[in-house]
């Protein structure tokens, strides 16, 4: 799940897709934890997205949490593959430039694991193209019948006094 974030990040600029997948596997390794480092990589994806969209308040605000959890964190395991002094530089950056109310200005992971690097060089290679209108609504355009359904049984379940 680690490689396919950073494929979408670096490769195709998906960030709603980065936000599934690692908001999938933080919940697997850390249910719950707000400050856990995945947490703030799933912010980090849902602030450039907003960015993309240009809803500046939102997108500064998340980027904010994730740049505040990310130097919480800079010791995690989950962060050895990337230069994370870079990646904090960028995500401040992004956030005075979101404060400027600058157009979207997209950024890289630097990947500093030669491995992990050439996994998701070759993964990029390997996507098709994206649709930049597809990207700026995709969270609009998904499949949720599944999150619906699971949202009302969860309801239900509540009403009859059962968690």
């Amino acid at each position: 799940m680690y490689v396919a974030y950073c494929t979408y990040f670096n490769g195709n600029q998906d960030y709603f897709e980065c936000h599934e997948v690692f908001e999938e596997y933080w919940k697997e390794v850390a249910p719950g934890d707000k400050e856990h480092v995945l947490v703030g990589l799933v912010q980090l994806a849902t602030g450039m997205y907003h960015w993309r969209r240009g809803n500046f308040n939102g997108s500064a605000r998340i980027l904010t949490k994730s740049l505040h959890i990310l130097q919480q964190n800079r010791h995690s395991a989950f962060l050895e593959p990337l230069d994370n002094r870079l990646l904090e530089q960028q995500i401040f950056q992004a956030i005075e430039a979101i404060k400027q109310q600058k157009p979207f200005q997209p950024f890289k992971l630097s990947i500093l694991d030669p491995v992990f690097r050439a996994t998701v060089d070759s993964n990029i290679a390997a996507l098709p193209p994206a649709d930049e209108e597809y990207l700026l609504h995709k969270h609009m355009l998904r499949d949720r019948s599944e999150v619906l359904e699971a949202r009302m049984t969860k309801i239900a379940m509540k009403k009859e006094g059962r968690k």
